[in-house]
């Protein structure tokens, strides 16, 4: 990970223990959604920098919930034109532990699980963490559906991002 200032954001807090967010950085909240799994799916993120907002979504007519969970952080990164601070926010255990724990003993191991299996979705997680070593990213798990207003717009760009048939 790059530094972008002299504090480090790490990826997760430790128990108990907040960790400061720069002044410059971007919060972020993604979703994925699909209509069968696999089925058709859609992607959303909402990102706000400074006062402004960013919306984005996209669709596959074939994929999986896990992938459209994954495809929202990754559009979400590769939106960004610099190396910042970025908070996101998913209501993905898969992609939050994904990121945080797996990935790193995932890559050790050859993209493989520790029962010697091809990691799922390795092209996705292959993406996500050579972006998550352009920035500081943290990660921070919301429940969905439970009246996150932002996780809320997060899920209904997604959800109008399925192609319809």
């Amino acid at each position: 990970m790059r530094a972008v200032s002299e504090k480090k954001i790490r990826s997760m807090p430790e128990k108990g223990r907040e960790i400061p967010i720069m002044d410059d950085h971007i919060d972020a909240w993604t979703d994925g959604a699909c209509s069968g799994n696999p089925g058709p799916g859609g992607w959303g993120a909402v990102l706000q920098w400074r006062g402004q907002e960013r919306t984005l979504s996209g669709g596959e007519p074939t994929t999986t919930n896990n992938r459209m969970e994954l495809m929202a952080a990754i559009q979400t990164l590769e939106a960004l034109h610099r190396p910042v601070a970025v908070h996101i926010r998913t209501d993905s255990q898969y992609v939050l532990k994904g990121a945080t724990q797996w990935a790193k003993n995932w890559k050790r191991n050859g993209w493989q699980t520790r029962a010697g299996d091809p990691v799922k979705n390795e092209d996705l997680w292959r993406r996500l963490d050579a972006l998550c070593e352009r920035f500081d990213v943290r990660w921070t798990w919301v429940k969905g559906h439970a009246g996150d207003t932002m996780n809320e717009r997060a899920d209904e760009l997604a959800r109008e991002a399925i192609p319809r048939t």
